[in-house]
């Protein structure tokens, strides 16, 4: 769990912190809590000083009952809540991306053809190793530079319909592995037609 602080100092000025990222077992809403107020007593803060909570719209944090900022308002009944922003836009961006049909086109062939590719392990590792020998091949070459971070191992990544971002991920690996793509996509139509002929046997 991330957990940032917004607070305003003595000057007025609205300062946010980032304490860290807490380790939980499980996210459910009392683990959640709990994690929560370890941090905010080893940072000698308390729910009773708390304005404000702010979460994305998972039922773990919202729920009526016994969701997260339910849990809260039990400790401070004044603790305004607000449903992330960032969460919300991300939403939306989604939904009018989808009400455009080319968008909605685009991304539907992209997601057909992540799906095919990453059906099977042997597809997944065909594409790993592809993209193994063409970097080996690159950094012999020299068309492409060693140093840190440079060459890391991409997989192919289907994309959230909540998050935004998940389609820009897809859309840059499968920019990366473009080339390795099409070979695992002719390896299924040649294996696939090899399956047609043998069903037709």
């Amino acid at each position: 769990m991330t957990i940032v602080l917004r607070y305003v100092d003595n000057l007025g000025f609205v300062k946010e912190i980032f304490i860290g990222v807490v380790h939980v077992k499980d996210t459910s809403s009392l683990t959640l809590k709990n994690a929560l107020k370890e941090v905010l007593t080893s940072n000698k803060l308390s729910f009773s000083q708390i304005r404000g909570q702010d979460y994305d719209g998972a039922s773990n944090m919202r729920e009526k009952f016994n969701g997260l900022k339910v849990l809260i308002l039990q400790e401070n009944d004044t603790i305004f809540y607000v449903h992330c922003f960032a969460h919300q836009l991300q939403l939306v961006v989604v939904a009018v991306a989808k009400k455009h049909d080319n968008v909605s086109d685009f991304f539907e062939q992209i997601s057909l053809v992540v799906n095919v590719v990453c059906a099977l392990c042997k597809r997944k590792d065909l594409l790993q190793e592809q993209a193994r020998q063409r970097v080996q091949k690159g950094l012999c070459s020299g068309e492409l530079e060693t140093g840190r971070g440079l060459n890391q191992e991409t997989t192919l990544v289907r994309a959230g319909d909540t998050r935004w971002g998940s389609h820009f991920n897809t859309l840059t690996s499968l920019m990366k592995l473009f080339a390795d793509i099409l070979v695992v996509l002719e390896f299924v139509k040649v294996d696939g037609g090899s399956l047609a002929n043998a069903n037709k046997r």
